[in-house]
């Protein structure tokens, strides 16, 4: 897979409070070379955002404590990580939510169940060249 390639080194960190949802993008990431960091919610999410400068992340909306939307909102005022991509995930996938997530500004919105080959084209879009 040549796209696997070029993502080798690209640190992309998931924020879901779904075990289930964060071993899979784990395991697709992996194969695929990436270096994965794993939130369980919001505010594991900030914490770890700080420390470890992901290039790509992906957010579930619905989440305990600090929902997907504050969580991208909070990411994207802090001046260090504006410009860090934030994929939207959710198995919602109506015109409101989509909405509402550029709102916050969000970056693309990617609905769950997502596929391998569906997770791997968007990292791949959003990865910085030199990873």
């Amino acid at each position: 897979m040549a796209e696997a390639a070029n993502l080798r080194g690209v640190k992309v960190m998931v924020i879901d409070d779904s075990n289930t949802i964060r071993r899979s993008a784990e395991i697709f990431l992996v194969q695929a070379g990436c270096q994965v960091l794993l939130a369980e919610d919001g505010f594991d999410a900030l914490a770890k955002v700080a420390d470890h400068q992901p290039d790509v992340i992906f957010c579930d909306i619905v989440m305990p404590r600090l929902d997907g939307y504050q969580t991208c909102a909070l990411i994207k005022k802090s001046q260090r990580f504006r410009s860090t991509p934030v994929i939207m995930l959710s198995s919602k996938d109506g015109l409101f939510d989509r909405a509402r997530g550029r709102m916050v500004g969000s970056d693309r919105y990617l609905t769950k169940p997502f596929t391998k080959d569906s997770l791997l084209q968007t990292v791949a879009t959003f990865a910085p060249a030199s990873a």
